[in-house]
């Protein structure tokens, strides 16, 4: 019998994992990669009596490795918050799935755990831009101002950290840095111990620094549209810059476009105050997914860029 976890490299990915561990250890396969590569059940050669945790990537994306799990024997637990289209029911199966806007995977395996290590679960929130929802979760632990600015920034570094082309964009490799975490049960035992913070932080402030210099390509009243060069740093922060603006500006609509080989890697944020509706825009293109409030497409060709800032407008016109 093989025992695998398959999870998504960003905060969220991780802290869901270091959760369930945290309560149910056990060693196991990682698979796991940049933010964006979410295709990863397909690596997983599971057999009759394996067992697969999956946390934080789509099931509709990987339905069809999902199913040949299921068809090889394999028991499959998934813990996600992405658009799952129909989950299916099968005897090996069992989901725990949850798309509503205001959650994230580790707020989901939280409930799983009846918040038995809950501030693990606020850092994911805050690195999923979740801050009403990280808030709400983090009263019962009755911590201080101070306490909460180190889980938000400790989430927003763990997210920063997992954005990439490559693994070799990323200051470390995610199944590397869950190792490290696994060891603290308080997150706030892993900033003062564990130098990572401290790096992270320090490389998020010097990639948003560049990224605060460019002018957008786009700007209307109800939406924005930012398109960075095709370089490591830009790859890097995509992600927080997005989140960024839509904290700064919360009744626009964010797309930030990073140039690549063949077109743009695309990071939408719906507006903060109405957070529906990227995931229905972004699956409008090949390589398109995500959730409600944050989705992106995976390589969106330089020839539809104008119907994609076309569509992006028709998704949110404003009050209008």
């Amino acid at each position: 019998m093989k025992f695998y976890d398959v999870f998504n490299g960003d905060a969220d990915g991780l802290c869901a994992l270091h959760q369930l561990r945290l309560a149910e250890p056990r060693e196991a396969i990682l698979v796991t990669g940049t933010k964006r590569d979410i295709e990863l059940l397909a690596r997983v050669e599971a057999g009759r009596g394996d067992e697969i945790t999956v946390f934080d990537i789509s099931l509709e994306v990987n339905r069809e490795a999902l199913m040949r799990a299921l068809d090889a024997g394999a028991r499959v637990r998934y813990f996600d918050h992405h658009f799952a289209g129909t989950i299916p029911q099968r005897p090996r199966f069992r989901a725990h799935i949850d798309g509503s806007a205001d959650t994230c995977t580790s707020l989901i395996v939280d409930r799983f755990l009846n918040g038995k290590y809950r501030a693990w679960a606020v850092v994911a929130a805050f690195g999923d831009n979740l801050r009403e929802a990280a808030w709400k979760a983090a009263e019962p632990l009755e911590m201080n101002d101070m306490q909460m600015h180190t889980l938000r920034v400790l989430g927003e570094c763990l997210n920063y950290n997992a954005y990439g082309g490559s693994l070799d964009d990323l200051h470390y490799q995610p199944d590397e840095l869950y190792e490290t975490l696994r060891r603290y049960e308080n997150p706030l035992d892993f900033v003062v111990a564990e130098p990572v913070y401290e790096v992270l932080r320090t490389a998020l402030s010097d990639d948003l620094a560049r990224a605060a210099e460019l002018e957008p390509a786009m700007a209307r009243e109800s939406v924005a549209a930012f398109i960075l060069p095709d370089a490591a740093w830009s790859r890097r922060i995509s992600g927080f810059f997005s989140n960024q603006l839509t904290n700064a500006f919360p009744m626009r609509a964010h797309a930030v476009l990073t140039v690549r080989a063949g077109g743009y890697l695309v990071s939408v944020r719906a507006p903060a105050s109405i957070p529906a509706g990227a995931d229905a825009l972004c699956r409008q293109f090949e390589t398109g997914g995500g959730r409600s409030r944050a989705a992106g497409i995976q390589l969106l060709p330089e020839s539809d860029l104008p119907r994609f800032l076309t569509a992006f407008e028709k998704a949110y016109p404003g009050r209008g």
